[in-house]
């Protein structure tokens, strides 16, 4: 459909065109998204005391996201593999979230708050003190 003065809204300036808003809870399933893409990093531990827990590394770990204007406030609940050296991969982590998310919605990461809520040992069996 033309717009006023014989532009179409797809020559019309960017700036004339209105805005774009995303929810944050659409910005929160993003980060969920893309930091299930990283290695060694699985779902948060989930569930309500410890019923209907979700430990494993086929889920994504939870966020949450708040919104001030343009800027993103992230806090992310993940389970990492172990012994992984955890430095390593909590950068690879933010590293990856913080640019993913910026990419895909535009808006500025402000701030990255990370909780691991457990451990995923290598093995499942005991060992034995010697």
């Amino acid at each position: 459909m033309p717009a006023a003065h014989g532009t179409t809204a797809a020559t019309a300036p960017t700036e004339s065109r209105g805005t774009t808003s995303i929810p944050a809870q659409v910005v929160a399933r993003i980060a969920e998204q893309v930091a299930s893409e990283v290695p060694h990093i699985g779902s948060d531990a989930g569930g309500v005391l410890g019923v209907g827990a979700r430990r494993d590394f086929a889920s994504r770990p939870s966020a949450e996201c708040d919104l001030y204007g343009s800027t993103a406030v992230l806090r992310l609940d993940v389970g990492v593999d172990f012994p992984a050296p955890l430095a390593p991969a909590l950068t690879a982590l933010r590293e990856h979230v913080h640019e993913r998310v910026e990419h895909l919605t535009g808006l500025e990461v402000g701030r990255l708050d990370v909780k691991i809520s457990w451990l995923n040992p290598a093995t499942r069996g005991r060992r034995t003190l010697r």
